[in-house]
């Protein structure tokens, strides 16, 4: 159970870490979109400038049954159980595309608060897999290899909070209208959160 929580948090952290980040829209200022090509691995990055202190937003964002009030990607949300004070498994279930099931995940959510002022507090998120919550036909069974937050402290009032997904085929239908710009629903997305959070 550590180890799957360290390798929670490490993952996030060396998917942050990576250069060749490239930036691809900016929305007034408050939002930036990047994103990092690997081979078959396609990584986005969202930055969001908040007005509120870091610590507040830390607490609103690794709570993930808040999540259904700015992310219209989330149905449902239960905690399914709560491993330690800074870990619990999650389980989502996401609205269906057009001529597809549902889909759901089963998610292990990690927290960890800074050492040091300049590094930042981290919310990472991965699928795991749980034997009392096998997959069911109702609902096609996805999975996130890495996603989750960064939050950077900027002041006493104001912090930036990043988000990064690691996407795989099975996110990609959700992503591939928005990459092309048909749709823009990661920057909505974004700007429900700053709105949330704020």
């Amino acid at each position: 159970q550590a180890y799957v929580s360290y390798s929670n948090i490490a993952a996030l952290t060396h998917l942050a870490a990576k250069p060749g980040w490239e930036i691809t829209s900016t929305l007034d200022d408050v939002i930036h979109i990047w994103t990092h090509e690997e081979g078959d691995m396609l990584s986005f990055k969202v930055e969001m400038q908040v007005k509120i202190p870091s610590h507040l937003a830390f607490s609103l964002l690794s709570d993930f049954t808040l999540r259904q009030q700015w992310d219209k990607h989330f149905l449902t949300c239960e905690v399914l159980q709560a491993v330690s004070e800074d870990e619990k498994i999650y389980y989502v279930t996401s609205p269906p595309m057009t001529g597809h099931k549902p889909r759901d995940f089963v998610l292990l959510v990690s927290q960890r608060q800074p050492c040091k002022p300049s590094e930042p507090y981290i919310v990472a998120v991965k699928s795991v897999t749980l034997t009392s919550m096998p997959p069911s036909s109702e609902n096609y069974r996805s999975e996130i290899l890495c996603a989750g937050f960064q939050i950077y402290s900027d002041n006493n009032s104001s912090c930036t909070v990043c988000y990064f997904n690691q996407v795989t085929s099975g996110v990609m239908p959700y992503l591939a209208a928005n990459l092309t710009g048909s749709s823009k629903s990661i920057e909505d997305t974004a700007l429900e959160c700053v709105k949330f959070l704020e």
